[in-house]
């Protein structure tokens, strides 16, 4: 008999927010949090913007010492899963933490780490690079340190499957608490690639926004979008065994009930323009969740602000909804936060948990010309209120991969 699975503690670090709190508040307000990036010279870049986490001490919050010796993406981790695990309640000293794992994806992972130390070889000699190298840079890194931090003892992984790697997690996390092998797992994803070589990157690539204009940049499913913006930040969810949460009284956010994936298997980095494998995806969800595709009231959107992802998901989405795609809530909150990669899914899983919980669909903003591809109810620069039973949120990854959640309100 499959178990139920609730979601019990949230944490975040965005660039609209520190705390989930604040996140959640912004984004419902519309807040912009892409702007001109302070974080290093962009003098020698075509892009001048992203979205940087804003007005926090990483120094205080690490000390000097400990900064040194993790890469950023691994710092944001362990940021937004301390807010979730104090949100959460859960003391780690009193349970049994072979039952309870890790489950923590990332696109790209230490990048600033490699640049660095590359840098540091060339200028100086191999010898010379840091000891701390490989483990700041390792993908896994960040799943390790939380299960460190807190003596997880069970699975502890990492899922990389570029802007897809969050959902996975969270959707492989899901499957391990209700089929038995896990109790608790604590969940998301980190990513911290705001840096002259990952923007750098990006733009040869021809995937950013070169408008360097912070409110005509990251507008999905407009009719003059040409590019996404680049994010940073972390999300963490802590998923629960039902009966276990509610023994214990933690309090339910909402209940985990269902997850899709597959692989378009057709382009290293364009969708399938039929979005035959985003369609499949999203159905493979609803299946999995027992929900029929007339219960979704909301989606959160992959909605990059790229030409092709909006009028493929758009396309996806008619596919796999039919008719009832005219009822359903769209939106992309890349708009605010802009694309935190293999972190977006993470911090999107919690926009879609809070859309239930206070019944309210954040905005897609920045939105001015309707595009006759993408004509669906985005809800365009303001939010609204909306009672929300059933939401789901897509990620759509580099060589095809392709992620869906489902949850459901928490009714006992």
């Amino acid at each position: 008999m499959k178990r139920r699975v609730v979601v019990t503690g949230l944490g975040a670090i965005s660039p609209i927010g520190n705390n989930v709190h604040d996140m959640w508040e912004n984004a419902k307000k519309g807040v912009n949090g892409i702007d001109f990036i302070k974080g290093f010279d962009t003098t020698n870049l075509d892009v001048k913007i992203a979205g940087e986490i804003k007005d926090f001490d990483f120094e205080e919050f690490f000390g000097r010492k400990q900064l040194k010796r993790m890469d950023r993406f691994v710092q944001v981790s362990l940021i937004a899963t301390k807010e979730a695990v104090l949100d959460s309640g859960l003391n780690f000293e009193e349970e049994d933490t072979d039952t309870i794992g890790v489950y923590y994806g990332s696109g790209i992972g230490g990048l600033d780490t490699i640049a660095k130390q590359e840098d540091k070889a060339q200028n100086r000699g191999y010898h010379r690079i840091s000891p701390y190298f490989i483990p700041s840079a390792i993908i896994n890194i960040a799943s390790g340190n939380i299960a460190i931090e807190y003596g997880i003892h069970g699975m502890a992984t990492s899922t990389v499957t570029a802007c897809a790697s969050a959902t996975n997690s969270i959707g492989d996390a899901f499957r391990a608490i209700r089929d038995g092998y896990l109790e608790v797992v604590i969940t998301g994803g980190g990513e911290a690639s705001v840096i002259p070589l990952g923007i750098g990157g990006f733009t040869v690539m021809q995937a950013l926004n070169k408008s360097n204009d912070p409110n005509n940049a990251s507008m999905p499913f407009d009719l003059n979008r040409s590019g996404f913006v680049m994010g940073e930040g972390a999300g963490t969810l802590i998923l629960e065994e039902y009966e276990r949460a509610i023994a214990r009284g933690a309090k339910i956010y909402g209940e985990i009930v269902g997850y899709g994936a597959t692989c378009d298997a057709s382009h290293i980095t364009s969708p399938d323009p039929e979005a035959n494998g985003a369609k499949k995806c999203m159905e493979n969800a609803l299946k999995d969740g027992g929900i029929d595709p007339s219960e979704v009231d909301y989606i959160n959107a992959h909605g990059t602000s790229t030409p092709l992802n909006d009028k493929t998901e758009t396309l996806a989405i008619k596919k796999a909804f039919g008719e009832h795609v005219k009822k359903i809530s769209i939106s992309s909150t890349k708009s605010m936060t802009g694309h935190l990669l293999g972190a977006s899914g993470a911090i999107e899983a919690i926009f879609s948990v809070m859309a239930i919980k206070d019944s309210f669909v954040p905005p897609t903003i920045n939105y001015k010309t309707f595009d006759p591809k993408c004509d669906l109810d985005y809800t365009v620069n303001v939010g609204k209120e909306k009672n929300i039973e059933v939401a789901i949120s897509n990620s759509l990854g580099f060589g095809g991969h392709n992620a869906t959640i489902a949850f459901r309100k928490y009714r006992g």
